[in-house]
């Protein structure tokens, strides 16, 4: 379904989204994009490449896979190095922690950083000098890390690759040296992260894309390489907490671990939807074997949601802090690989670069730590409720014309039953690639027929109701 215009300056005003960046703040960023940072280790001869969507600009990483000699794996994960572009105290650095991250809406991105060094200076384009921070991380055949390490250093991408391309290399069996590697690590990986508890949810994203001169909802499933890329940086984010916690100063990003009254609840889910849950299997290894696309895999993942509660950023100077774990990871882990987009992966990664080195850890960072949790924590609600908001309104202005209409939709989640509640719950729509809310007593995980009953642009508002 298409849509010929829809407008998204409503949402930004009442969120109060950032605008353009003050003019101080831009002079500090363009003299700074003027200078590639001297000093650091010369890594160009080794081919990184980046994997990003291929209208990403904004590239925080390049990797660089290959075998060990006698067995096992080498991981080279450059990051782009931000912190020597935003200079500590100063107006840049202040305006980076008034946006926390990187929002993204469909009519264009909020960026943490002005253009000149995200889509710039800093960003890791082929075939340019540029300045990172490069980890080091070697495994055995199993995939267990026997040495990590990270140096500042510059580095010349060889490419720019975007998923679909890269997954069509792998699957003929083309992909280029740097990345050939990722699909049997990626694996690998994952069987490690299931069997320590990790859960993972591959669940389908709904987006707004731009479709010629209007715009279109549709639901988009992760291909397996991206799956496969979000190890790498899984990876690198334990090696950065076994060094931090190593180190006695940090920041985690911690989960607890998912609540056995919520492990209960998706069992119940499993044996309704026809998830089969072998004897002895673990959470992840089971939401790992769903298939996301047909309604029962989507309802069944939609209630393993409920395991992924709690994540926070916990910082610590001295003593480790009780709970080390995030759950969804299955190990202590940290965020150090989108410094282009997140605030508090500068910061970490500085921690990480003066522990390994044996150095004090610089005041700037060391003072930010109690502070960023806050930081990132109300920057973090503000996007969801951007990103929120943006389907909402576009799921509103694209259905507005057909309140009364009759759909397919799978039902993929139910509401918690409330004092003088009428129940309902979720459902998916298939076309246009909808999810929104259902009164009536609906069948988790099966196909029902729906009634189009509320489709209002002003308030966001979407609603259906169980056809009989």
């Amino acid at each position: 379904m298409w849509a010929p215009q829809i407008d998204f300056t409503v949402l930004r005003r009442e969120l109060r989204l950032p605008g353009e960046f003050p003019a101080d703040a831009l002079a500090e960023a363009e003299q700074a994009a003027g200078h590639l940072p001297a000093g650091g280790a010369d890594l160009t001869d080794v081919p990184f490449m980046t994997i990003d969507p291929a209208s990403s600009r904004d590239l925080d990483q390049a990797m660089h896979l290959s075998r060990r000699p006698g067995g096992g794996y080498r991981v080279r994960y450059a990051i782009a190095d931000v912190a020597s572009f935003v200079p500590a105290g100063g107006v840049l650095a202040a305006e980076t922690w008034r946006r926390g991250q990187t929002i993204y809406l469909p009519d264009g991105r909020i960026p943490l950083h002005p253009e000149v060094l995200s889509e710039g200076a800093v960003s890791l384009f082929p075939d340019v000098d540029r300045a990172a921070v490069v980890w080091t991380i070697d495994l055995d055949a199993d995939g267990a890390i026997t040495a990590a390490s990270l140096v500042r250093a510059r580095v010349r991408s060889r490419a720019k690759l975007d998923y679909p391309t890269v997954q069509a290399q792998v699957d003929a069996g083309t992909a280029a040296e740097p990345v050939a590697l990722l699909p049997e690590l990626g694996a690998l990986l994952a069987r490690r992260a299931a069997d320590r508890g990790a859960v993972n949810l591959p669940l389908p994203e709904q987006e707004v894309e731009k479709d010629g001169d209007g715009w279109r909802l549709v639901l988009r499933a992760p291909l397996p390489v991206e799956e496969h890329n979000a190890q790498i940086s899984l990876l690198t984010g334990m090696a950065a907490a076994g060094i931090m916690l190593r180190g006695g100063i940090g920041l985690l990003r911690t989960m607890p671990p998912p609540r056995p009254e919520a492990v209960a609840k998706l069992r119940a889910a499993a044996a309704s939807l026809g998830v089969a849950w072998p004897s002895g299997a673990s959470v992840g290894a089971v939401v790992g074997s769903v298939d996301p696309a047909g309604p029962r895999g989507a309802a069944f993942l939609d209630q393993a949601a409920e395991l992924l509660r709690g994540a926070a950023y916990t910082p610590f100077d001295g003593t480790p802090p009780a709970e080390t774990g995030h759950g969804g990871v299955g190990a202590p882990y940290a965020h150090v690989t989108a410094p282009l987009r997140r605030l508090a992966d500068r910061y970490a990664t500085e921690v990480c670069l003066a522990l390994h080195d044996g150095v004090p850890v610089p005041a700037w960072a060391r003072d930010a730590l109690p502070q960023l949790p806050k930081a990132m924590g109300d920057t973090g609600r503000l996007a969801g409720a951007a990103n929120r908001g943006a389907t909402d309104l576009a799921e509103a202005v694209l259905l507005a014309g057909r309140v009364g209409q009759r759909f397919e939709a799978g039902v993929v989640d139910l509401d918690d039953p409330g004092h003088n509640r009428p129940p309902g719950g979720t459902v998916a729509l298939d076309d246009p690639a909808v999810r929104a809310r259902c009164r009536g007593d609906l069948p988790l995980g099966d196909r029902i027929a729906v009634t189009l009953t509320v489709a209002d642009p002003v308030t966001r508002k979407v609603e259906f109701e169980m056809t009989a």
